[in-house]
């Protein structure tokens, strides 16, 4: 495009934007507000219904009613046979869990991913402290590769044994 085109097309949108303003300037305000349309009012009125009616409706939707009372002794048994069977599940609980894992060695493996292995699976419970009892037996060099099952009834001692050869 040449110059002359550019400026003449910048020049008509100045004018045009300019004879928008001026209008919107000075035309009267009052004139552009349209008039209010009148409402209607009507009134409604609703019966309440009475409270047999109320019970009826709802034992006919399915729903059980009954008196604040009435509920307030239902959720007192609730709460008592809820705590006497949580003391008798907790003395069949004191059974110990025994977790019991298969853990693949691979070479270049080293304690410390043993230990997280061994973590993740609940055998013990932290591995870095798992890798330092290693490196204290001094068998952390003789870590060998295959595919070992260990539980938490082992002893430390008896887990290092099954994975590390001495």
């Amino acid at each position: 495009m040449k110059f002359n085109v550019v400026s003449s097309f910048a020049a008509g949108i100045l004018l045009a934007s300019t004879i928008c303003g001026a209008v919107y300037f000075t035309e009267d305000p009052a004139v552009t507000k349209a008039a209010p349309k009148p409402t209607k009012s009507e009134q409604k009125t609703v019966l309440q219904p009475t409270e047999a009616e109320m019970k009826d409706k709802l034992l006919t939707a399915g729903y059980i009613v009954q008196p604040k009372a009435d509920y307030d002794k239902t959720i007192e048994a609730t709460k008592k046979a809820a705590s006497t069977a949580s003391a008798a599940s907790a003395n069949n609980n004191s059974k110990k869990i025994v977790y019991r894992a298969v853990i693949s060695v691979t070479q270049g493996m080293t304690s410390i991913d043993v230990g997280r292995m061994l973590e993740k699976a609940k055998i013990v419970p932290d591995d870095f402290k798992f890798s330092r009892d290693v490196e204290k037996k001094g068998v952390e060099k003789n870590l060998r590769p295959g595919t070992f099952t260990v539980d938490t009834e082992m002893t430390y001692d008896q887990v290092i044994a099954t994975i590390f050869k001495k």
